[in-house]
């Protein structure tokens, strides 16, 4: 697969598609399985709050992955992806109930690089508050 999105048809503030994410506490639990994080302040309300959590969050990497994804559907290849980073600035907190948490994403496209390169911004909210921070990727376009 190559990005479908052409480098010669993207300018500097082109935004992505926004999209939302939600998480339940069995989407926590499968990706636990998934991952091999059974950390238990991702699936234990009492365990989270006794080490000063507000409730059980979501894993930081979980977050992350869900973040990227709005850049990889609109590249159109996942290995358009060359660089992602990001710093965790808020847990996303998910409630024991039937609705969860959701991550709000948007991105847009912040540099136009070398090599048929851009750099996206992310910018990744829930609950009202911004988790993370420096949210980049770079990406190889077609």
């Amino acid at each position: 697969m190559t990005a479908k999105i052409a480098y010669d048809e993207v300018e500097v503030g082109t935004e992505l598609p926004t999209r939302s994410f939600p998480v339940t506490r069995a989407t926590l639990v499968r990706y636990a399985g998934a991952s091999g994080d059974f950390n238990p302040i991702h699936w234990n309300e009492k365990f989270a709050r006794e080490v000063g959590l507000p409730d059980v969050i979501a894993h930081g990497m979980f977050t992350m992955a869900e973040a990227i994804r709005v850049v990889t559907d609109w590249a159109g290849d996942p290995a358009a992806v060359v660089e992602y980073g990001v710093r965790f600035t808020k847990p996303v907190v998910v409630p024991n109930d039937d609705e969860g948490a959701l991550i709000e994403v948007s991105a847009k496209v912040a540099a136009k690089l070398d090599d048929n390169r851009v750099r996206v911004d992310l910018t990744a909210v829930s609950a009202g508050q911004k988790v993370l921070g420096m949210s980049r990727a770079v990406v190889t376009l077609a």
